[in-house]
């Protein structure tokens, strides 16, 4: 390890999403860990605008970038700048996934070994308040001048690493997955899987001529990744077509699903097809019977009636259902929890109004019903639902208005956490689907995210 050279990296971008954004500046710096050897910087025109909020963070405008070199006009200094290194930056998976995608639009695979200092730091310097790079710098007492700017940022980050060096970084690394050589797919870089986080996320694999082939979802993304190859079920010419892996992080797992879903149904990856199935395999659906009264059942999702709401198994459905039978009053047997030719046992206990039996007007039952039905929907038609993000200064947000699914997005919690105001600027909107919908619902029934009203 004491001839390694190491690439300090910081990226300023239009986005937090790779797939989505250009790179507007960088900057390089090589180091052993104690010495530095060299700096490179540059601004990066993106050939599109640069979003107000990302002006107001970094200063950096369209009139700034207008003469900057495109991406394709420095990639090959940045290849050969990083020849032999590790890639590092204080939250790796961000800079190294916007440098991957931008040399992927060239057609180029790039791939370094990566360090995350964001990482390291939480081994080596237990306990700190915040490990976002200006509070970090605060807390060691290093320098960090022009914050939010690439060379700025990234002096910062060597100076960090260097103290981080000092504890010595190869006890730090401690691989948890491994793979037979006969395992990995011919076409596949090593050093893609073992630079894989484990962390929530969507991943793609490719083709030898960049075609998306296969989009999968984890809460540990080299994990699920690993089992792909040392799954002997797995046929064998999908292993064999797989050349390179991308991945984008999400720290949530709704997030992920809701994100994995669009992605499958816009790419129509060749390997998903026998995949592009519901989550869901039971509903709740609703008829009137001949008596006037609406009737509430569970069936499997076989047949072409739009359910009110979907459900992974039976039992869920069921358990669900029950709740609302008691918060609405409603009837038992009118619901199919109770299969009997007479009353229902909730009527029998008091706790039916008589629906089952006529002593209850169909006029009442069925406002009754109606409303239980509108919280089958959604409880308020305006909110906002916010789950982990990527790191622990961000979280996720999902966005859903007038009832519909709009998208979602990331804030800073931090700069935008306190004014719900502003979270819409940061959604990226997505089209709704069936299974969007549900996979929503899932989240909500089971208090997985907080849900803001506004």
């Amino acid at each position: 390890m004491e001839d390694t050279k190491y690439a300090i990296i910081d990226v300023e971008t239009t986005g937090s999403v790779s797939q989505a954004g250009k790179i507007i500046e960088i900057a390089i710096i090589i180091t052993d860990g104690k010495a530095i050897f060299s700096e490179f910087s540059s601004l990066v025109n993106p050939e599109r605008s640069i979003p107000y909020f990302i002006t107001q963070l970094t200063g950096i405008t369209y009139e700034m970038v207008q003469n900057a070199p495109k991406f394709s006009e420095i990639a090959r200094q940045i290849v050969e700048i990083t020849q032999n290194c590790v890639f590092v930056a204080h939250n790796v998976s961000f800079d190294y996934g916007f440098v991957r995608h931008e040399f992927r639009d060239l057609g180029y695979v790039y791939t370094r070994p990566i360090l995350c200092t964001v990482q390291l730091s939480r081994k080596i310097f237990v306990g700190l308040t915040s490990y976002k790079l200006g509070k970090i710098c605060q807390q060691l007492d290093i320098n960090h001048q022009s914050q939010h700017r690439a060379l700025g940022d990234a002096r910062a980050t060597t100076e960090l690493f260097q103290k981080i060096f000092k504890q010595g970084i190869p006890s730090l690394i401690q691989p948890q997955h491994t793979l037979k050589a006969a395992q990995i797919p011919p076409l596949l870089n090593e050093d893609t899987l073992n630079n894989l986080p484990e962390e929530a996320g969507i991943y793609y694999f490719y083709d030898p001529e960049g075609d998306v082939i296969y989009v999968g979802k984890s809460t540990n993304i080299k994990k699920r990744v690993f089992s792909h190859f040392s799954d002997t079920k797995k046929p064998l010419d999908f292993k064999q077509k797989i050349a390179d892996i991308s991945y984008e992080l999400t720290g949530s797992e709704l997030v992920a699903l809701l994100w994995e879903a669009d992605e499958i149904k816009r790419l129509k990856p060749l390997y998903n097809r026998s995949q592009r199935k519901s989550y869901f395999n039971y509903g709740i659906f609703s008829f009137e019977d001949s008596r006037g009264y609406n009737n509430l059942y569970i069936e499997r999702l076989n047949h072409p009636k739009k359910p009110l709401i979907s459900f992974s198994n039976k039992q869920e459905a069921k358990n669900y259902l029950a709740e609302k039978v008691k918060e609405h009053q409603l009837c038992q047997k009118l619901t199919g929890l109770y299969h009997t030719s007479g009353s229902c046992f909730q009527y029998q206990v008091h706790q039916c109004l008589g629906a089952c039996i006529q002593k209850e007007p169909p006029k009442s039952y069925n406002l009754r019903l109606a409303n239980a039905i509108q919280s089958l929907i959604f409880e308020t038609p305006n909110f906002y639902l916010v789950d982990i993000g990527r790191n622990i200064e961000e979280r996720a947000i999902v966005l859903v208005q007038n009832g519909k699914y709009v998208g979602f997005g990331f804030i800073d919690i931090q700069l935008q956490g306190q004014n719900i105001d502003i979270w819409r600027d940061s959604i990226r909107e997505y089209p709704e689907t069936k299974d969007i919908l549900q996979i929503i619902h899932q989240f909500i029934r089971k208090k997985a995210v907080k849900m803001i009203p506004f």
